[in-house]
């Protein structure tokens, strides 16, 4: 497949291993990881256990409760992952789940591996698929080695001497959160070349009880849509081929019972970091098993593995919780912050951005620049974002992309101007860029036109006027470092926008499929840049939230959530994606009063209201908004820095909301304070809105709760709760027993309207 002697797309986190040990730490067999030696265990397949003596592993850490039955020479065999249960030891559970033959099935019970390869039978499809030209396709893969990667990781490693097959299965799990990460990497040691055509990171039994998945999809402009499917027999596939994460099929999912909910019960999370192709898929055998599966989806030929060479899946990334979907996002965002954000963006608190594109579109000029900086300023930004526009032919977007010099014919001097004005304002500056993309209306194209990926013979997919570069090729590569590196330097560019606005149909070069090595590529662009000036901060952009996920964000410190700035749509967009993602990476902004997607019109109110939480930002023509609409922005932004370390910091809650509403918090780690945002969306058929019932604090403490936002009383009659309890004055003091257990009556209100309440312990 390529000179390489290891394809290695691994997810590992900052320390390298996914939040575990370094790769190769010796240890001692610890409480945390056990390998258990025990007699024979329930009957089963001879040939899968010829020595009938059986070993196990436990791997403990966080919540967490990983069991695999290890035995050298048989198939390893997950028999379970979920939350905890201390005491109990994998033994226990490969004999509490003996099973038996059933008439009209095979002579004796299938139970597949780790990976569900064709050669052990199992129904259903196989987490493995690889063959040497339609030979040596039914791979069985037996146990060779156990080893211990510190104190919470452990390498499983299996070979098929028949087909010539080696596989390694690396599992480990971050004892401060339970989050398993777990990848396998499959070696070719045979002469002829191996196709890979398929092999999941895992294949994770599903808990019975979960009946529900909840997938995510969505499109440009509605991202994170949240679909949910009930108990069913057979598989639910998600594929995605875009060559980027996508808008409609994200590479994850949430299982939960059918009472579980945000706050409590049994739930479960799953999540491919990888910024490519990729497939998800849920399969009900009719045995009653359930299996999860996901993995990177590549084109035919295109992971071809020569003697010695060896590809890693992207890493799954797996969480449980037995209290609801909210700690499994807790998990996910800790896990996030802790092991896979780089430490540059926690060295301040997040600017709050000021993005020039719905101000101005492609109609640059310095003197319109730097007015909306000054009035950017003036209402509180501490980062100023020149998007696209500047650069090259750039006046229109079939123009320019790929000539990343500042345009002459707009810009006769440069950026210099503009940059010194926005950090005179006391302002970051940063710039747009679309790196992997190129315009046929561009100097670039003209230069190199076999720069590009492609299919032999197939024309291109039209799609923005604009073709994917190919960034495995040495020279793309190195132009494109060249001149972004020399733009940061020249300019002091603190930050990069960096977006992906199109779909990759036919990832082709050399007459082979590249996507795999196109996303590696974008990941090593992007980590030479930070290596060359460590304070640089990028955004993950991609028409809107087209890229987010957890392999970007090793490279990235922001994700651009969605173009679509309408504040009602936000809400739900937000919601969904605070599943996985944190909101000081979600990017969040106020838009203009009639937004340019939707057309609908929202009062300052309720678009300040609806961008708070999250990364917030602007994106409107400030000069066109009233003064008094401008005071109410500046005052936003002032509550949102007041209460930042707060929103970014403290842990994020998804409440219990009804069809026309939406309400979520963020609480203090030691709950000594809370910040709740009630949003009513629609009109409701009942005359009075039900009671809010707050969360996550501690119900022997007293709280003083007051309404910091609107300034004003929203009620439409009074006196309501809001003069009652002097929400707009001092506030009143509740238990915070009464505030979870009995909750607040919230006013009649418009809707469109959004209600922040502070809460703090009066002690």
């Amino acid at each position: 497949m390529a000179d390489d002697a290891e394809i290695d797309t691994g997810f590992t986190g900052r320390n390298g291993n996914g939040g575990g040990a370094p790769n190769g730490q010796a240890g001692d067999v610890s409480e945390d990881l056990a390998i258990h030696h025990h007699g024979p265990a329930p009957a089963k397949d001879p040939a899968d256990n010829p020595a009938g003596d059986h070993q196990f592993v436990a791997l403990r850490g966080g919540g967490t409760f990983v069991a695999i039955e290890a035995t050298v020479g048989a198939r390893p065999i997950i028999l379970y992952a979920g939350p905890d249960m201390p005491g109990v030891e994998p033994a226990e559970l490969a004999t509490l789940a003996t099973r038996q033959h059933a008439p009209g099935t095979a002579a004796v019970p299938l139970r597949g591996s780790m990976i569900n390869e064709i050669g052990t039978g199992i129904s259903g499809p196989s987490g493995l698929v690889a063959h040497r030209g339609g030979q040596d396709w039914a791979i069985d893969l037996r146990l060779e080695q156990v080893e211990q990667r510190g104190p919470h990781a452990v390498s499983i490693c299996c070979k098929d001497a028949n087909t010539a097959v080696a596989v390694c299965h690396d599992l480990s799990i971050d004892p401060a959160t339970g989050v398993l990460t777990s990848s396998t990497s499959i070696e070719n040691l045979a002469d002829a070349d191996l196709e890979l055509d398929w092999c999941a990171a895992l294949c994770l039994p599903l808990d019975q009880r979960m009946e529900k998945i909840y997938s995510f999809t969505g499109r440009w402009s509605g991202e994170f849509a949240i679909e949910e499917i009930d108990t069913f027999q057979g598989s639910i596939v998600r594929e995605n081929k875009a060559g980027r994460t996508s808008h409609d099929v994200f590479p994850g999912a949430f299982a939960g019972t059918p009472t579980t909910n945000e706050e409590s019960g049994l739930a479960a999370g799953f999540h491919l970091a990888w910024s490519g192709n990729s497939r998800l898929r849920v399969d009900r055998h009719s045995d009653g098993r359930s299996l999860i599966q996901i993995g990177e989806m590549s084109f035919p030929g295109e992971i071809r593995l020569e003697r010695g060479q060896r590809y890693q899946t992207p890493d799954l990334i797996a969480v449980w919780s037995q209290d609801g979907f909210n700690d499994v996002s807790h998990r996910f965002h800790d896990y996030l912050c802790d092991q896979v954000l780089d430490r540059r963006s926690f060295a301040k608190p997040r600017p709050v951005h000021y993005n020039t594109w719905e101000a101005v579109y492609f109609n640059h000029d310095d003197e319109t620049l730097i007015a909306l900086a000054e009035h950017a300023a003036a209402v509180g930004a501490e980062r100023y974002v020149l998007d696209d526009g500047w650069f090259g032919g750039r006046r229109h977007e079939d123009a320019g992309l790929g000539d990343w010099w500042v345009s002459e014919d707009v810009y006769p001097d440069g950026l210099h101007r503009l940059v010194s004005r926005v950090k005179e304002l006391g302002m970051e500056f940063g710039l747009w860029f679309e790196p992997e993309m190129v315009n046929p209306d561009s100097d670039l194209f003209r230069a190199h036109p076999d720069w590009v990926l492609g299919a032999d013979g197939v024309d291109a997919v039209p799609f923005r006027g604009q073709h994917t570069l190919d960034l495995t090729r040495v020279e793309v590569f190195d132009y494109l470092f060249d001149k972004i590196t020399n733009l940061v330097s020249e300019y002091g560019i603190a930050y990069i926008k960096w977006d992906m606005n199109r779909d990759t149909n036919y990832p082709g070069s050399g007459g082979r499929g590249a996507m795999h090595a196109q996303t590696k590529a974008v990941y090593r662009l992007m980590e030479r840049l930070r290596e060359a000036h460590p304070e640089l901060e990028i955004e993950s952009c991609s028409s809107g939230g087209g890229r987010a996920d957890f392999g970007i964000m090793r490279y990235a410190d922001r994700i651009w959530t969605s173009d679509n700035n309408d504040a009602r749509t936000r809400h739900q967009i937000m919601r969904g994606g605070s599943h996985f993602l944190p909101l000081r990476v979600l990017g969040n902004h106020v838009g203009p009063r009639r937004c340019h997607i939707t057309g609908r019109k929202f009062t300052m109110h309720f678009r300040v209201a609806s961008a708070i939480f999250g990364h917030m930002g602007m994106e409107l023509d400030l000069r066109a908004e009233r003064e008094a609409d401008l005071e109410v922005l500046k005052a936003g932004i002032a509550l949102h820095k007041q209460h930042r370390e707060l929103i970014h910091g403290g842990r994020f809650l998804r409440l219990k909301s009804t069809s026309t509403t939406n309400f979520i918090g963020c609480v203090a780690r030691d709950k000594s304070e809370g910040l709740f945002s009630y949003a009513k969306l629609e009109s409701e058929l009942r005359t009075l809105p039900d009671r809010i019932m707050f969360s996550g604090l501690d119900p022997a403490r007293q709280y003083r709760v007051r309404m910091v936002w609107p300034t004003q009383n929203p009620s439409l009659s009074t006196p309501s709760i809001v003069d009652a309890a002097k929400l707009l004055e001092g506030g009143t003091v509740f238990s915070g027993a009464a505030l979870m257990g009995h909750g607040i009556q919230p006013p009649l209100i418009f809707p469109d309207t959004c209600l922040i309440y502070h809460l703090e312990a009066t002690d």
